[in-house]
């Protein structure tokens, strides 16, 4: 018996790292699984080898900052398994993402990234929350990041508004009975990651972690499903970082 059996949920940026790990854990504790991501090649391939491993998933194309696509995976989601429970907003652009200020990041790209990375979270739950409530209710995780306490331009910017869509929404979707809560990771081994921040800069940021070591995306997982769990039934719109200490906040 898994914590969500008879469940269904849609992994958004699903096809490689921490989505993958999340897609795995939530079809590991018995979750029916969309995957979904732009990547049709490794979408397909976490799909399959959550199928492989005895668990039910199917891979659905999805660009979160496009309503008609955010609309199609949870009608797919339904047409699928009949239902939607969960929702874990992690797609966002990161590898290879530009290095740039706010005063000068070309605007087009600015608009592109903030279409996915905070945009696309809001397009994903407009797309949900109705069929969640049409069943009594569910949970959201968004991806946020410690990028929301510290600088990183509009990185940063794109988390702290996670954060802020996060509370503002618990408000707004709490009488339909969904709940929903943030992860902040701080460092994370990531191909993303290895390939957007330069080693000097990540080595840095763990030697000054009270907890020495960079992150893996199996770190995040006891959260995520602590919070899309029963046990946390009580608890919505709030931020919980899993980062070794990195920030710490009163």
């Amino acid at each position: 018996m898994g914590r969500f059996d008879g469940k269904a949920a849609i992994v958004t940026g699903a096809a490689g790292g921490i989505g993958e790990e999340y897609a795995k854990a939530l079809a590991g504790e018995g979750a029916q699984v969309v995957v979904a991501d732009v990547s049709a090649e490794g979408g397909e391939r976490v799909a399959n080898e959550i199928v492989a491993a005895g668990g039910q998933a199917f891979f659905q194309h999805t660009d979160v900052s496009e309503e008609e696509s955010a609309n199609a995976c949870a009608d797919a989601c339904m047409a699928k398994f009949g239902r939607l429970d969960l929702l874990v907003n992690n797609a966002a652009i990161f590898g290879g993402m530009k290095l740039d200020f706010l005063i000068t990041v070309p605007w087009d790209y600015y608009e592109k990234f903030m279409s996915v990375n905070l945009n696309g979270q809001l397009l994903m739950v407009r797309a949900c929350h109705e069929k969640m409530a049409a069943n009594g209710g569910g949970a959201i995780v968004n991806q946020s990041s410690t990028a929301a306490w510290l600088y990183s331009g509009f990185y940063g910017l794109a988390k702290v508004g996670i954060n802020g869509l996060t509370q503002q929404l618990a408000t707004e979707l709490g009488g339909s009975n969904v709940r929903i809560n943030a992860i902040a990771p701080g460092p994370i081994d990531t191909e993303a990651n290895r390939s957007s921040t330069p080693q000097s800069i990540v080595n840095e940021m763990v030697d000054k972690l009270p907890l020495k070591r960079i992150g893996q995306p199996k770190d995040l997982v006891g959260m995520l499903l602590f919070l899309l769990s029963d046990e946390a039934d009580w608890v919505t719109g709030q931020i919980f970082n899993v980062d070794g200490g990195q920030v710490i906040r009163s």
